[in-house]
């Protein structure tokens, strides 16, 4: 198992909106001690959804602090339903979070770095800016959204970094280039992602195309992200002839799992690939919202991640349960 999870009882200690959609919540554990964690961190939240008890994971915005944790959730009407849970909260309510972890590899000791965000995906880039520019590191923070509204932490930033932030926002027209960007970067650069995945896909095809290393290429992205819109769709189990409804509140692998096939999963985002199953045949489209498979896996469509992609119409699945197996 890459997560280990060790759960607590936390509090809403404060909660305040950053921009129309998106709102930022401190949470303080039980018995909170202070203590550093690796940047990229995240925790997973218990939520419950129409009743029902989920998790759901949240990076970490900023440095440790003695305050608690600090996250920020924006409020999406295609989501499952956990960002709506969340902004329910007040400052006073109780919940379930797990400790800090990370799998976000950094390379301290380059010479250059490269920041990206997309949206949302600019919480755990933040920590990273905080250390790099403790570290009087050589970095430029590339900022995409839509409008300089939605642009959380702006002023932080500024303040922080100022012309080494570069904002671009999409309604009067600002596009970042990731191919100049990336091609005039040192080669010795290491770049480091967190957006949606078609910002992804276009990060490393930009990354590839300017002759680098997929390796010095870090990311995270999210699993509400996808190419298509969240909606319900049907699985088919290949060896069981049984056919299951996956609402576009849920995931496959909760539906599955509800449905009483139990499916090995780890990290339950899309990165560990614990949770893939073989995928059979299809007579609509595929959502690969994981970053664990390559975009060459991705097209060929063998496999799918049921904890996070989606897909339009009917799939058939494998997943290898076998119920007359001695």
């Amino acid at each position: 198992m890459r997560f280990i999870e060790t759960w607590t009882q936390a509090s809403v200690v404060a909660t305040r909106d950053l921009t129309p959609s998106i709102r930022e919540f401190l949470l303080r554990p039980d018995d909170f001690v202070p203590a550093a964690y690796p940047i990229g961190s995240h925790i997973d939240v218990a939520v419950s959804i129409d009743g029902r008890p989920e998790t759901r994971s949240y990076s970490l915005v900023g440095e440790s602090s003695t305050d608690g944790y600090r996250i920020a959730v924006r409020r999406a009407e295609d989501s499952r339903g956990g960002s709506r849970y969340m902004w329910a909260l007040e400052p006073g309510a109780r919940l379930g979070i797990t400790l800090p972890s990370s799998l976000l590899a950094i390379d301290w000791t380059r010479g250059n770095y490269c920041l990206v965000a997309g949206g949302i995906g600019i919480t755990p880039i933040i920590g990273l800016a905080q250390a790099l520019a403790r570290r009087d590191a050589s970095f430029t923070l590339h900022y995409a959204v839509r409008s300089r509204e939605e642009a959380a932490y702006r002023g932080l930033l500024t303040d922080l970094l100022g012309d080494r932030l570069k904002l671009y926002a999409g309604n009067v027209g600002q596009r970042v280039d990731l191919d100049a960007v990336f091609a005039s970067l040192p080669q010795d650069a290491m770049t480091l992602f967190c957006g949606p995945i078609r910002m992804l896909d276009a990060a490393r095809h930009a990354w590839r195309a300017a002759g680098r290393s997929l390796a010095d290429l870090r990311y995270e992205t999210f699993g509400s992200s996808g190419l298509l819109p969240t909606e319900s769709f049907r699985v088919r189990l290949k060896e069981e002839g049984v056919e299951i409804v996956v609402p576009r509140d849920r995931s496959m692998l909760d539906a599955l799992s509800d449905a009483g096939y139990e499916v090995m999963s780890d990290c339950r985002r899309g990165e560990c690939g614990v949770c893939a199953l073989d995928l059979v045949a299809s007579d609509g489209e595929i959502d690969h919202r994981d970053v664990f498979f390559s975009e060459h896996q991705k097209r060929e469509s063998r496999k799918i991640c049921a904890c996070v992609s989606r897909a339009r119409g009917t799939i058939t699945i494998d997943t290898l349960h076998r119920p007359d197996a001695v």
